[in-house]
């Protein structure tokens, strides 16, 4: 018989219930939210199991960000709780409330949210556990950190180029987008140079400052200096004292992109060099370097935790809703709005570097991309995300390395 045990987790305390088998309350109880509290609670656990008939406890927490990170990982490394063969669940907060919901009369608190919980410990078909070894706990610490500066980054992008439309309105349909963020162009403004200056300047001067400032990278800098004089002298004119603070805005603007690509970077070095104590096979995928390899182990850790493939999908919110009704087929069905987010996006990411660097893969993106004819692309990149999970899977799963053209056991 196992023993459930239900936490709702606040930052200040932490409501527990203990439930059996037959869904009777054995214990309930309020604890802080910090190491006396969870050992407290610990110890509470420990007792009603010696106590009673029970060969296994699960303890399930909603996943509420970084409260239930702690007492999840202390609960489930705790050496007394796993003698007695303890799991522990961290829960989507979604499922819980789907949960309550065919408890029409329940009441609203945390004392019942804490009874929910370990009634969905015991109603069954419960999700992963927790991350297991800690160097999977570093890595996703740092991984995650990434994913939320390269957000930061997209964000602080579109932000410049907001900006950088009221400066010079014919900026972006003049000049290549793929140089707009370039080392040359973001020295350019930062010179707060007026639209009538850039224009006057003679073209010779204009090219030699973007091939100094770019280091010789534009294969055609006269080129790239015309086009910005042409955008110069065809966009609206300013009054000055909105030019003036337009132009602080851009160095603001240009100065935390450029900090933002600074702790990228760093991340990435510190990334790397975790990732080199962890053995993989990742790596061997011609596409997965360093970075989407540590952002998929970090969000797998061990791989025996996924019964198959199509579990390690589902939790990466790679999987697809079935609408079918008699005869009825829906030919369009919409992704499950459930799922790790890092590790879709790291997977998707990687699917786009590999369809670009393995002809396999290649080919079947360009096969899912004629498919349709609207979201082309979108669409046939989680479809290859979603094959590229079969691959990960089988190579973590058997310690295999990538072979082109060589069938896998998946």
């Amino acid at each position: 018989m196992k023993l459930y045990v239900g936490i709702d987790v606040s930052s200040k305390d932490m409501k527990a219930c203990l439930m059996n088998q037959d869904g009777a309350s054995l214990h309930q109880l309020s604890v802080d939210n910090n190491f006396h509290g969870a050992s407290y609670l610990r110890d509470q656990i420990v007792t009603v199991y010696d106590n009673g008939d029970f060969q296994s406890i699960q303890i399930g927490l909603e996943a509420t960000s970084f409260y239930s990170w702690h007492p999840a990982m202390f609960f489930h490394e705790d050496q007394a709780l796993q003698a007695r063969s303890t799991k522990v669940f961290t829960i989507n907060p979604k499922l819980i409330r789907k949960f309550k919901e065919a408890y029409v009369d329940l009441d609203k608190n945390d004392q019942v949210d804490a009874w929910l919980i370990a009634d969905r410990l015991r109603f069954g078909r419960l999700p992963v556990t927790v991350v297991l070894q800690e160097q999977y706990v570093a890595l996703q610490r740092l991984t995650r950190m990434r994913y939320h500066l390269v957000k930061t980054l997209v964000r602080e992008k579109q932000i410049f180029l907001q900006h950088l439309s009221y400066k010079c309105s014919s900026f972006t349909t003049e000049v290549e987008t793929s140089s707009v963020y370039g080392v040359a162009i973001l020295d350019l403004l930062l010179e707060k140079l007026t639209l009538e200056e850039i224009s006057s300047m003679e073209l010779e001067m204009l090219a030699n400052f973007l091939r100094e400032k770019s280091k010789n990278r534009y294969p055609d800098p006269e080129c790239v200096a015309k086009s910005i004089q042409r955008a110069a002298r065809s966009s609206y004119r300013l009054a000055k004292c909105v030019e003036d603070s337009i132009d602080l805005l851009l160095h603001t603007s240009i100065e935390s992109i450029r900090s933002i690509k600074t702790q990228i970077k760093q991340l990435d070095k510190a990334i790397k060099k975790l990732l080199d104590v962890i053995p993989n096979t990742l790596q061997t995928i011609p596409g997965i370097g360093p970075v989407f390899c540590a952002g998929i182990l970090a969000e797998i850790g061990d791989i025996s935790r996924f019964e198959n493939q199509a579990s390690l999908a589902k939790y990466a919110g790679l999987s697809w809703k079935k609408h079918q009704s008699g005869s009825f087929q829906a030919e369009e069905t919409n992704l499950i709005r459930t799922g790790n987010r890092y590790l879709r996006y790291y997977l998707v990411e990687a699917a786009n570097s590999v369809q670009r660097n393995e002809s396999e893969y290649r080919a079947y993106y360009q096969k899912k991309y004629q498919e349709v004819p609207k979201h082309k692309h979108k669409r046939a990149l989680v479809l290859t995300a979603r094959k590229l999970v079969r691959l990960v899977d089988a190579l973590l799963r058997n310690n295999q390395i990538y072979m082109p053209g060589r069938m896998v056991n998946r």
